[in-house]
């Protein structure tokens, strides 16, 4: 295999899949995703897979729910609506501490929306994935590499913690076409005695179930779950600095707005203001500590989404309401422009930092 290839990100995300040992998918078309089903029917048949085009996305979820008691690596993927039909899933997914990959390719809501990009589902991922008290591992790539790199990731950290791995990109991450190397360690899944493989006689049974009808008992599955959730949060939390060495003005964006605003801050710098942007690559854990660190220096922060503002909590929460923090936004499909970003920071610039 030549050292890149140019993928769409949907396909990159199918590749690597399939390359970190992924052989079971089972999921519904829905715009803008579809190229990974597509994708998934075509190479799974040949390498001993099963892809499976479920009658729903009810369906499909509780196929993985299926697959992943087994211990086998098993994803599906879907654009927001369909992700919503998933959570009661994703919560059985949840209580039976079951590892799989979910991909969300966002798409503008609510409702059926449209079919352009968005970042609308950031509460939905991070916070309410489904019913009752649980977590999920939220990964955002800003690139067809990371939507590649990402997912091997993903299934690794779904192995590690017995627990669901999603990756949230938007639209135009996975429509877009870049060079991508798929040349890259994968770490084999682990032994999980846990699974429901069989007992060839050698060992008790193993259940996997999500109901618990004494409360003391379920409030301790609760407290255990959340003691891991905490080991993630000290562990895994993965970001990048953009020119946050002397930044006064600190940018908070991920995916596709992560993007244009690098493209804002070499122009803002080029006009002599300080300003530099953090990237959350997991959404969950978030990187509290990176942001409360660049408090140092950092006299405003500017959340810039593709929805009508939902990370920006997560920073407000993360500064401890010692700077101001802004929204710089588009909404319904729509991406603001590296024109609307660099606005944004001259006026943060021009308020000196109480924009």
């Amino acid at each position: 295999m030549a050292d890149k290839v140019l993928m769409k990100g949907n396909e990159a995300i199918a590749e690597a899949a399939i390359m970190a040992g992924c052989r079971f998918y089972f999921g519904y078309p829905i715009t803008p995703q579809t190229e990974i089903a597509a994708y998934m029917a075509k190479r799974m048949p040949k390498i001993g897979g099963t892809f499976l085009q479920a009658e729903s996305e009810v369906a499909a979820i509780n196929m993985v729910y299926g697959v992943a008691s087994t211990g086998l690596r098993v994803m599906t993927s879907s654009s927001s609506p369909g992700i919503s039909l998933k959570s009661e899933g994703l919560s059985y997914l949840a209580g039976a501490d079951l590892p799989s990959l979910v991909v969300n390719v966002q798409r503008g809501g609510p409702g059926l929306g449209g079919i352009q990009p968005s970042q609308s589902d950031y509460f939905q991922a991070t916070k309410a994935g489904g019913h009752g008290d649980f977590r999920m591992i939220v990964l955002a790539p800003s690139s067809v590499q990371e939507m590649a790199e990402l997912t091997v990731r993903g299934f690794e950290l779904a192995d590690q913690y017995r627990m669901t791995a999603m990756i949230l990109a938007d639209g135009t991450m996975g429509q877009m076409m870049e060079p991508v190397s798929l040349n890259f360690d994968v770490k084999p899944s682990p032994e999980k005695p846990w699974a429901t493989t069989g007992t060839k006689l050698e060992r008790p049974h193993n259940i996997v179930n999500s109901l618990s009808l004494v409360p003391e008992e379920l409030e301790d599955l609760n407290f255990k779950r959340y003691e891991k959730y905490k080991i993630i949060e000290e562990n895994e939390v993965m970001y990048e600095s953009y020119r946050m060495e002397d930044a006064e003005i600190c940018i908070a964006a991920f995916g596709i707005a992560a993007r244009v605003s690098r493209n804002a801050i070499d122009a803002a710098r080029e006009l002599g203001i300080k300003v530099g942007m953090i990237r959350p690559i997991t959404l969950w854990p978030f990187p509290k500590k990176a942001f409360k660190e660049s408090l140092s220096t950092v006299k405003s922060y500017i959340s810039v989404e593709l929805s009508m503002g939902q990370m920006i909590e997560d920073v407000m929460l993360a500064t401890e309401g010692r700077a101001p923090v802004t929204l710089c936004n588009r909404a319904g499909g729509m991406i603001p422009s590296p024109e609307q970003v660099l606005e944004s920071i001259k006026l943060a610039a021009k308020n000196g930092g109480n924009n």
